[in-house]
């Protein structure tokens, strides 16, 4: 069985300094990179290093880099017969600045992710039958989304959605299509209305996210872990501590490694633990896609943690 993944495919522009600016403020850098990325490639990616076989569904444009951006979900194993080439439009790209302690700022232009529509769906839908899984995030048109959730559920196919960028206004319509969703904790306070900053505010904000119909909710809070709450009970799971490099691509790489779990039939809590630890890893080194493991270094890393 494959894990489909739908979503957007970006080239990522990424500055390194000191800080992160001020508004109006000019910082002087210290490296600038060049890294295929985009939240739907970035776990794609994640799960065929992890031996998970994959299908990439969406969008890049016309001009040179699109090519690269193919060929680098190839050279991951990823399957990309369904990412179209887009003439009308341009790929998209993420500018991305990072600080030392390994925080960012990122600005996204669509491109060609945001032209992805009803007949991307139509695509996807050829592959539900052969699938277990299917990853949506926020990068492309909301309506999308939606209609591949839809579409997915109504095939029995379980949905996992990555509710990012972060939004306050999801469909209600969303939610109950939804059997695993990931906020991180701006985004579950984007869409709860209420801060979440530990863990007992990420226990309300997964409690309420339960009640909109989502089946199972997932907080993720970084180096503070992650909290979990299904209809049989709430629950926590520590973080791996790791010196943090670039947490770009840290979210991406816990949907990978969740999905890649759930796909080989773990139950959730131990699919969280491959989570997280995919998601500490990547924190770990520079870049979105270049800073995901595969499958002998993440199998390394849980195993030198006495985690099977």
């Amino acid at each position: 069985m494959t894990v489909i993944v739908f979503g957007s495919i970006n080239l990522d522009l990424v500055a390194t300094a000191p800080r992160l600016p001020l508004p109006g403020e000019t910082l002087l850098g210290h490296d600038f990179l060049k890294v295929p990325g985009g939240k739907g490639a970035n776990q794609a990616v994640a799960l065929a290093r992890l031996g998970i076989p994959t299908q990439m569904v969406g969008r890049v444009g016309a001009q040179s880099f699109s090519a690269e951006l193919i060929e680098s979900l190839q050279a991951a194993a990823v399957q990309t017969e369904n990412v179209l080439v887009d003439e009308t439009v341009s790929s998209g790209v993420a500018i991305i600045i990072i600080d030392d302690t390994g925080q960012n700022q990122i600005v996204v232009i669509p491109g060609a992710n945001g032209c992805v529509n009803q007949e991307d769906v139509t695509r996807m839908s050829r592959l539900l039958p052969e699938s277990s899984a299917l990853l949506l995030q926020l990068e492309i048109p909301l309506s999308t989304v939606v209609a591949a959730a839809q579409t997915a559920k109504t095939a029995g196919v379980t949905v996992i959605l990555d509710p990012a960028p972060a939004q306050s206004n999801l469909p209600n319509e969303l939610y109950p299509l939804v059997d695993i969703i990931t906020p991180n904790e701006v985004e579950a306070g984007q869409l709860v209305g209420f801060p979440v900053d530990g863990q007992e505010s990420a226990k309300k904000a997964a409690e309420a996210l339960l009640n909109r119909g989502v089946k199972n909710a997932i907080v993720k809070l970084g180096a503070q872990g992650v909290v979990c709450a299904t209809s049989a009970e709430t629950f926590f799971v520590p973080a791996f501590p790791v010196k943090a490099v670039d947490t770009v691509a840290a979210g991406d790489a816990f949907n990978g490694g969740l999905a890649a779990a759930i796909s080989q039939g773990l139950p959730l809590r131990q699919a969280i633990v491959w989570g997280a630890a995919a998601g500490a890893i990547a924190a770990t080194k520079l870049g979105a896609q270049t800073s995901l493991p595969d499958r002998l270094t993440f199998d390394t890393f849980l195993k030198e943690r006495g985690i099977s």
